[in-house]
């Protein structure tokens, strides 16, 4: 079977600079009206449970996940411009990236707890859109249980191809080894956000890389 190879974006692929939660900010405090107090951990969780713990942490009952969404694609667009001035790719992800979309055998999207318009930004933001079957991929508006994420992503690749993968997950974090595992994926961890490789070792990870930065010895990993 070919390989679906499923990309965590944030610190995993890259890092922001922190765009995304500045845009977040401006877009919970204008639809809102409440001042901003507390800043949740983003690392490896979807936007539907990062904003489901931030309405209940400042007392809002008022607004849907949907509407506020709606609102943080619209600052996140306006500078986008910005994630690739302010923030970086993460070491060999342009040529980890280039070597597998050479092979026939692999095809490549992205699973990631941000909602589809932002990761789309993203990754454009460093020229990787083209990188992506951005269709098959799994977003943070499909769930808040990431585990859910990859499921859509399989099932979205099934049935856009018709045929089944052998399912590969990349990311940085323990949740998103834990979606792999839940999804019999094969889980690749990369120490290159804030999690240890211990600890990506430790919640069950098949393999473990530092970074990306060896080329080879990662594509080999990814498509043995």
């Amino acid at each position: 079977m070919r390989r679906l190879v499923m990309w965590d974006v944030d610190y995993t692929l890259l890092r922001g600079g922190g765009v995304a939660g500045r845009a977040w900010k401006r877009a919970f405090t204008e639809i809102t009206g409440r001042e901003w107090l507390a800043t949740p951990v983003f690392g490896g969780r979807t936007d539907m449970d990062i904003c489901a713990e931030v309405f209940a942490a400042h007392g809002v009952t008022d607004c849907t996940p949907e509407r506020f969404f709606l609102r943080y694609v619209e600052h996140v667009r306006l500078t986008q411009h910005e994630f690739g001035e302010q923030g970086a790719l993460m070491p060999g992800v342009r040529d980890v990236l280039g070597r597998l979309g050479d092979d026939p055998n692999v095809v490549q999207t992205l699973v990631t707890g941000n909602v589809p318009e932002v990761a789309r930004a993203k990754v454009a933001a460093f020229d990787l859109a083209d990188a992506f079957d951005a269709d098959v991929g799994g977003y943070g508006t499909d769930d808040s249980v990431r585990a859910t994420l990859v499921k859509r992503s399989m099932e979205r690749a099934e049935a856009k191809y018709g045929e089944r993968f052998t399912p590969v997950v990349v990311g940085d974090t323990v949740h998103d080894v834990t979606a792999a595992l839940a999804n019999g994926a094969l889980a690749v961890g990369v120490a290159t956000g804030a999690t240890k490789m211990a600890d990506l070792v430790l919640a069950g990870a098949h393999a473990v890389l530092p970074d990306m930065s060896d080329v080879e010895a990662t594509v080999r990993v990814l498509t043995a």
